[in-house]
């Protein structure tokens, strides 16, 4: 299998990806869900990292000089990263991530772990993007701090839907801020690759839930 489709096999079997129904926080109605808050193990964190890394090489084999984990969720994946891209390919590469509340004592500041010099360009860390109100957040962050660049956004899953506007809200970070924007698989492919078949002697995708899948995609999907 490819390492696409080993993670999406890995998400099933964390319980992380599930079918059924559900509720988003913008109020749609689902037919799956992806809760990274079901990782709770050392060896779920370290394949984790080897996902995130896979796709890391992948897209961006130079020109990274840091990798950010927004807290919270942010901060075990950039972490689970940066340790597999050292293990795997040999990359030592600095990690940071940002307080929510700024220290006013000691060093002070909001960041914690490297910290990002003028030039430096940054990779942000991320689970699942829905509003996209994080992401938005860290690159102002990372303008307060000086001359630097966040280039790339790696996420586990694209969940391809619309933002705030006819497009995808990945799209309106690419288009908005001029970053690239990697997932390691799309609801797509995660379609295409469990519809019909079984993972552990269970079918999760089966031609009902593949029309629900589509239907829900069909209304909540880009427009442009």
């Amino acid at each position: 299998m490819t390492y696409k489709e080993e993670f999406i096999t890995f998400m099933v079997r964390a319980g992380v990806l599930t079918f059924g129904d559900f509720v988003t926080k913008s109020g749609r109605k689902t037919p799956y869900f992806i809760n990274t808050g079901n990782y709770k193990t050392g060896a779920q964190a370290a394949q984790l990292g080897d996902y995130y890394a896979a796709c890391i090489q992948e897209h961006l084999p130079d020109g990274v000089d840091c990798l950010f984990g927004p807290a919270y969720k942010g901060i075990p994946l950039a972490v689970a990263a940066a340790s597999s891209l050292y293990r795997n390919y040999g990359r030592d590469l600095p990690y940071c991530f940002n307080r929510k509340e700024a220290k006013d004592h000691g060093e002070g500041g909001s960041m914690v772990g490297y910290k990002p010099q003028d030039g430096d360009r940054v990779v942000i860390v991320e689970d699942v993007v829905t509003a996209g109100t994080a992401v938005r957040e860290s690159l102002a962050l990372f303008q307060a701090l000086g001359d630097l660049k966040v280039t790339a956004l790696i996420v586990s899953v694209d969940r391809m839907e619309r933002g705030t506007r006819d497009c995808s809200t990945l799209d309106e970070l690419r288009a908005d801020h001029g970053i690239a924007v990697y997932p390691i698989v799309t609801v797509r492919e995660i379609l295409a690759f469990l519809h019909n078949r079984e993972i552990d002697g269970r079918v999760y995708i089966d031609n009902a839930m593949k029309a629900r899948m589509e239907a829900y995609l069909a209304e909540y999907g880009p427009r442009a």
